[in-house]
């Protein structure tokens, strides 16, 4: 009988917490097997243990002070019981992990090449020659174009998407038999996303390669995993191939999982569309239930009242001379009260760009801003933003409630007792309580601290709010809360909405209409359902194309259609 790749048996991990002594069990009683040339996917919320798991297989929990219960043998090696050598040798040549963040996992100081090498020289010993020449062989396997070139660039040279598919190539420089991978797409936007997943496939189907994909979107493990182990609370809920636990789940855990999921539906044939390349500005999407905004809203306010933000040719560039880069080129929109649009496209295609400067938070180069029928320069009047990352924008220092008081003392507001009961009815708008006014941002999770973010920009009481990928980091239920609850903040306060995201699915979930932008242009704009049902630009087509089904047939036949595409 061949010998399992992976072999966990009733897997326990406890993390110490509190007074000496006390620990919290993060992980209960999880059993699996995993086979050379397969891929199993583990899913769940943020603290379902996942990447407990994951850490597991690699002892990376020894010397942290956790205790670990249950055997874990991978490529033969028990983990638990393996001396340091044997670990070494288990790290990188049996088995090699791909973490979220590549641009902490690279050293910023050394070239990509160099540390490809020196990884390799750890576990082979190899000279400094055939080091350099295997990091620049494996970066080529992973597409790196010009790769011997590359290799001598440093991480902040390279694209998200290039990041991602070096720290690959490192994992892939000892041959691994196992490739561990944890949140290896949450942070690319759908092309590159598909690229990546392309990769994984292919190193699969090559090398015999055994996958373990770790991640909170469901449609990403089902375009890459033969089966899925889906997680809550530490424990195992559902465990089955793939294709049965998405069509048939039991648990009612994983119906509720996979019922939160955004979904977009199939476009129609690209000639149903007529070449006008989208509506005019003020359109409004479908109804609610048809696609478009969840939960539905107040029609946008039309009549007489000028839009919430008006742009008219607005531009952005950056750095001069030969060096100067166009980030945005010429945008013309207009969004008005209650309405929400969405903003998609690649990362670098300068949506991002367009959001502050929409608020104020960056000059234009040219062009005309409006907001509520009134020229603005500088900060805008009224517009607030909320950003993707709620730990980067919330100081550590301060606790949450003074955070979110900054906008009002900025406003002129200075009696305390004020401050604390308007910030106390501004958490409470957001699901949250008065009482966590003294909390500080390390006592939440990450879906609170975004409702926090919230909670800050509506406190000078905007007239509007750009969102600029406010839901990116989130799994999927969380992602639903926030997105709920902003399509509520919008009917009861009227607020003008930008909603920024690489997310096409929670983009068609949130907006009225939609702006697809590349090279710092709008290739389309119209109506939600009419840009996502019959997209009349070809790039538009192609992000739809390589949004994630949650049909593993479907994403098969994309992606031979890929392949097809780049042979």
């Amino acid at each position: 009988m061949t010998e399992h790749l992976v072999d966990v048996t009733g897997l326990a991990v406890d993390f110490p917490v509190g007074a000496p002594g006390s620990h919290v069990r993060a992980v209960d009683g999880i059993s699996f097997t995993l086979e050379p040339g397969r891929a199993l996917g583990i899913v769940g919320e943020s603290g379902s243990g996942k990447s407990t798991v994951a850490a597991a297989l690699l002892g990376l929990h020894r010397g942290t002070g956790a205790r670990l219960a249950g055997t874990v043998r991978v490529g033969g090696t028990d983990v638990a019981a393996a001396s340091p050598a044997e670990l070494r040798a288990l790290r990188g040549a049996t088995a090699a992990m791909v973490f979220q963040d590549p641009l902490s996992s690279l050293d910023p100081y050394h070239a990509v090449g160099d540390q490809i090498a020196e990884v390799y020289r750890v576990h082979t010993a190899a000279t400094r020659r055939a080091a350099r020449a295997r990091a620049v062989e494996v970066l080529d396997r992973v597409g790196i174009p010009d790769a011997a070139r590359r290799s001598r660039a440093r991480p902040h040279e390279f694209s998200g998407g290039m990041r991602q598919r070096a720290l690959i190539a490192m994992a892939l420089a000892c041959e691994p038999r196992l490739l561990i991978a944890d949140e290896p797409t949450t942070a690319l936007d759908v092309t590159v996303q598909a690229q990546i997943l392309d990769l994984l496939q292919g190193l699969r189907e090559e090398r015999g390669l055994g996958l373990l994909l770790v991640t909170h979107d469901v449609g990403v493990a089902a375009e890459t995993v033969d089966e899925l182990l889906v997680m809550r609370g530490g424990r195992a809920v559902e465990h089955g191939p793939v294709g049965r636990v998405l069509a048939s789940p039991t648990a009612p855990y994983t119906r509720a999982l996979l019922a939160a999921v955004p979904r977009i539906p199939a476009p129609a044939p690209f000639e149903a569309r007529g070449s006008g390349g989208g509506a005019p500005a003020g359109v409004r999407g479908a109804a609610p239930g048809s696609g478009g905004r969840a939960g539905g809203g107040p029609a946008p306010q039309g009549g007489g009242a000028p839009p919430a933000v008006e742009a008219t040719a607005l531009r952005k560039e950056f750095g001069r001379g030969e060096r100067k880069v166009t980030a945005v080129d010429g945008v013309t929109l207009s969004l008005r009260p209650g309405e929400t649009l969405g903003i998609v496209g690649e990362s670098g295609s300068g949506k991002s760009t367009l959001g502050r400067m929409l608020v104020g938070l960056l000059p234009p180069t040219g062009g005309e801003l409006r907001h509520a029928g009134t020229p603005t320069t500088g900060i805008a009047p009224g517009a607030q933003m909320v950003f993707q990352d709620p730990v980067s924008s919330l100081n550590p220092r301060r606790s949450i409630g003074e955070s979110i008081a900054d906008p009002l003392r900025a406003a002129g507001e200075r009696d305390a007792a004020a401050l604390r009961e308007r910030v106390g009815e501004l958490l409470t708008r957001v699901g949250l309580e008065p009482g966590h006014y003294d909390r500080y941002p390390h006592e939440f999770s990450g879906g609170q601290r975004q409702r926090v973010g919230i909670a800050r920009a509506l406190a000078p009481r905007p007239r509007l709010i750009v969102c600029d990928e406010p839901v990116s980091a989130l799994d999927v239920t969380t992602q639903a809360q926030v997105t709920a609850l902003l399509a509520q903040l919008q009917r009861e306060l009227g607020i003008a909405l930008v909603f920024i995201a690489h997310d096409l699915a929670v983009v068609r979930q949130v907006s009225d209409r939609v702006a697809v932008m590349r090279a710092g242009r709008v290739v389309e704009e119209g109506p939600v359902d009419e840009v996502y049902g019959r997209p009349s630009h070809p790039y538009t087509r192609q992000l739809l194309d390589a949004v994630p089904a949650l049909d593993p047939e479907l994403a098969a036949r994309r992606r031979a259609a890929r392949q097809e595409v780049y042979a």
